[in-house]
């Protein structure tokens, strides 16, 4: 069974947190925050096809990937008492590129001694943006 937390709740806000510092990990190109991130066994599915933890951080290896991002429709469920999955709306485009992006994504991230970590991630492409009604407000920048 799960429970959904209310954006106030302090563990949302923890994940959520978390969640961003792997958005800013891409946008700064930095491999190593985003490897502080991920679980040694971390999967990716993405439109592309799967990644794991090296793939992730190896696609840095050259520098950012992302320009800007804003997470909008955030839900967060709580799986077990060490694992939750955070769900929501991505906008954001890509670093050398003019049009914005629209992602709907979901996060498990597990808890061990050291903390929370991200296991698995999905992505799923939404439909145009003006088709989603996915507005994480002002344009990006």
């Amino acid at each position: 069974m799960t429970d959904a937390f209310q954006s106030n709740n302090r563990l949302f806000a923890e994940i959520l947190t978390l969640e961003t510092q792997v958005w800013q990990a891409l946008v700064e190109g930095n491999p190593e925050a985003d490897g502080r991130m991920l679980t040694t066994d971390f999967l990716g599915v993405y439109p592309s096809g799967f990644a794991n933890r090296a793939e992730h951080c190896g696609q840095l290896s050259d520098g950012p990937v992302m320009a800007a991002f804003a997470l909008s429709q955030t839900q967060l469920r709580v799986i077990s008492a060490d694992a939750v999955l955070l769900s929501y709306c991505a906008q954001y485009r890509r670093t050398g590129c003019s049009d914005e992006q629209v992602m709907y994504i979901s996060s498990l991230w597990q808890r061990d001694a050291s903390g929370w970590l991200n296991s698995f991630s999905q992505d799923t492409p939404a439909l145009a943006l003006a088709d989603v009604g996915c507005r994480a407000g002002p344009e990006l920048s």
